[in-house]
Parts: C-alpha cells; sequence; structure tokens
C-alpha cells in the first residue's frame, strides 16, 4: 500500500454482486438486458470515489469460516465457484494483486477489538468478489484483501468486525460487502417475489438510512422485517451489508442504486 501520500479517505459500499457470472455471458435466463443496470452501477463507482483507493478490502456472501478470515494471499487465483455457466465464464481473468500487509492490519484491528479472527494465504477470490469487482475495477490493478464472514452469520458480530475495521478507510482503502438485498434463488427463477422483495427493500433502506443506533438495532433484529425470511431463506448474501454498515462508523447510509432484475427489487447502499 502505497503511503507517500496521505490518502483520502474511502466510503463503505453493499453491492449487489448479481447472478453467477452474469455481466461476462449472455444471459439467457430472461430478457438479455436483466444486469444491465447493476453493470452501470459496477461501472459507475470509481468515479464516485474522491480518489483511487489504495486497497480493497471485500466481504464476500461466498465465504464463511468459524470465525472472521482475512485472505492473506499475495497473487491470488479465481475461484470459479458457480457451475451450470458457459464454458467461457471459467476462462474468465481478472489477476489483481493481495496485499499480505492489509491483511495483517486486518486481523490486528480485529484482535484488537476482541473479535476472533483467522489468516488464510492460499485463499483465493470467489466469484462474489471477482465478477463485480472485474466490472467496477477492469484494469485489476489495485491490491485487494478478502474477508470471510463468521458461519453463525451472527448480525451484531458482523457489524462489530465492520466498526473495528473503520479506520481503515481513513488509509484509503474501500470497504466493499458483496451480496444480495434480495437472495431466494427459489422464487428468483418461479417468479412472484415483486411485490414481497420490494417491501422488504422499503424496510431495508429505511433501516440503512435510520439514524446510526436506530440502524443497527433493526439490523440485528432483520429477522422481524416483512417479509425477511422470504427474502433470505439463509442469510449469507445478507451479512456482507452488516459488515460495510459497521464500517460506515457513525455515517448513516443512502440507499445509491435500486433495479428489479428477474422481478425482485435490489439495492445497493453506502456510507460516506
Amino acid at each position: 500500500m502505497p503511503n507517500s501520500v496521505k490518502p483520502g479517505r474511502q466510503p463503505s459500499l453493499f453491492i449487489p454482486h448479481g447472478g453467477g457470472p452474469c455481466f461476462f455471458m449472455k444471459w439467457t435466463m430472461g430478457p438479455p438486458d436483466t444486469w444491465n443496470k447493476t453493470r452501470a452501477f459496477l461501472e459507475s463507482i470509481p468515479a464516485s470515489l474522491p480518489e483511487k483507493p489504495q486497497a480493497l478490502l471485500v466481504i464476500s456472501g461466498h465465504w464463511e469460516e468459524n470465525v472472521p478470515t482475512v485472505g492473506a494471499a499475495k497473487s491470488p487465483e479465481l475461484i470459479y465457484d458457480y457451475s451450470g455457466f458457459p464454458s467461457e465464464t471459467y476462462q474468465l481473468t481478472w489477476p489483481a494483486p493481495g496485499s499480505p500487509e492489509l491483511a495483517g492490519k486486518v486481523q490486528s484491528l480485529l484482535q484488537e477489538a476482541g473479535l476472533g479472527s483467522a489468516s488464510n494465504d492460499t485463499r483465493g477470490y470467489d466469484h462474489g468478489v471477482f465478477i463485480p469487482l472485474k466490472v467496477a475495477f477492469p484494469e485489476a490493478d489495485i491490491p485487494v484483501v478478502t474477508l470471510s464472514l463468521a458461519s453463525s452469520l451472527d448480525p451484531a458480530l458482523h457489524l462489530s468486525v465492520g466498526r473495528a475495521l473503520t479506520p481503515l478507510r481513513e488509509q484509503g482503502v474501500l470497504t466493499i460487502g458483496s451480496g444480495m438485498s434480495f437472495h431466494n434463488l427459489r422464487a428468483l427463477f418461479t417468479g412472484g417475489a415483486l411485490d414481497r422483495s420490494r417491501e422488504f427493500d422499503r424496510w431495508l433502506t429505511e433501516t440503512i438510512e435510520s439514524p446510526v443506533a436506530q440502524r443497527d438495532v433493526r439490523l440485528k433484529e432483520w429477522k422481524t422485517a416483512p417479509f425477511a425470511s422470504f427474502a433470505h431463506p439463509r442469510e449469507e448474501h445478507l451479512i456482507p451489508l452488516m459488515v460495510a454498515a459497521g464500517a460506515g462508523g457513525d455515517t448513516q447510509g443512502k440507499r445509491v442504486f435500486q433495479d428489479d432484475p428477474m422481478d425482485a427489487v435490489i439495492s445497493g447502499y453506502r456510507w460516506d
């Protein structure tokens, strides 16, 4: 991580990472323009930042460990953890470097906060990392460190994880929670999710844009939200939002993206 010039403060983001390698194939599971708006949102991220990030810290809904675990590989490989897609999507490349130095800082901050943590020096980039970031940062020239979810999927724990990592934003590290604000695959492929997903999204956006103390209470109790269990039969794609919100510190979040691909409402959020 370069440090000759004091970096600018970076935001914290929660982004939708789409459906598998959807941005790099002909989409046949619905209209061909299904993911165009999501792609455009991801492409717009660099221009929305105060400056080019020193590094990216990415929390993906596709990596769980017993405790939050930091990816410390110097040159991470890609993990093609999707199935049934065109052969060319298993040939994608995105050679962004890792940063063992930043990984060490992440683990130190978690330890200082009294949170259990571990390190993995062989973990590559799963598709919740490389698919959206290949769209947003195609040059692959910014160091990336990944952080797993804890397998408990406890929202309070992940809010605390994010809060512990807030200081990294002052060091020019862009924090990204990569998941989906709606993730019921059965409903996406069978239809009928639009109204219920809209109700959950309305609650989620109201929550993110609430004062921080109120927001945290609501997020910890997210399962009481309208159609919560329908929106997330299992919550691994929502929990990265908890880390991103925690990393937002005392800043209220705001919705910066919304669309309804596959007839289900999804949103993206930002904390400055």
